[in-house]
């Protein structure tokens, strides 16, 4: 995989996520898309720097935000403080291998932006697998995907998304594509979380 915490030694936005056009209408089209104005928890994976952490922190109850980088969960964890954020924890785990606890109280909301192509097919299983379990009755799973092909890149954006499709228990409700990114949004049904 990729060495994110080589990019953010040496460039703290190595994605220009606080100040491109892509970075910034992906972030408000996603937000607008939510099916709801809040969630009680929230599960963002592959947080980065904490732009898009910054915007669920007004929406969740508490946001959990995980990252492979320990540099950019520092900058993450700086951004929501500085914002007065009180309600997000971060936390540096190496997904798929490690998951955040939520067997007892699983994520009503659970996002998932410019990640899932890092990881090979046996780590996207997983890594779905462990979405799914995660995920609260009634709960929203969000999937963001930039669709350009780029030199890092394991699974392309529509195999991953078209793949969530197929699992059991989950209804698409919203999708989004253009030239740019896809996002997609499904819910779980009501008691199944298998």
């Amino acid at each position: 995989m990729t060495d994110f915490e080589a990019m953010y030694q040496r460039d703290d936005d190595p994605w220009s996520v606080r100040h491109s056009w892509y970075e910034r209408r992906k972030r408000a089209v996603l937000m607008a898309s939510l099916p709801r104005a809040h969630f009680d928890k929230v599960l963002e994976l592959g947080c980065g720097v904490g732009e898009t952490t910054y915007c669920l922190a007004s929406i969740g109850g508490h946001v959990v935000a995980v990252d492979a980088s320990t540099t950019a969960a520092a900058i993450c964890a700086r951004r929501v403080e500085q914002a007065g954020s009180e309600n997000v924890s971060v936390q540096v785990l190496q997904l798929p291998a490690c998951w955040p606890a939520s067997t007892d109280n699983p994520f009503d909301l659970i996002v998932v932006s410019e990640l899932a192509y890092y990881f090979s097919e046996l780590e996207l299983a997983s890594f779905m697998d462990q979405c799914v379990t995660s995920l609260a009755p009634q709960g929203v799973w969000v999937m963001c995907h930039y669709k350009p092909d780029f030199h890092d890149r394991i699974g392309s954006t529509d195999e991953i998304h078209n793949s969530v499709d197929k699992l059991h228990g989950l209804q698409k409700i919203i999708s989004h594509d253009d030239e740019q990114f896809r996002l997609d949004i499904w819910r779980q049904a009501a008691g199944d979380c298998s």
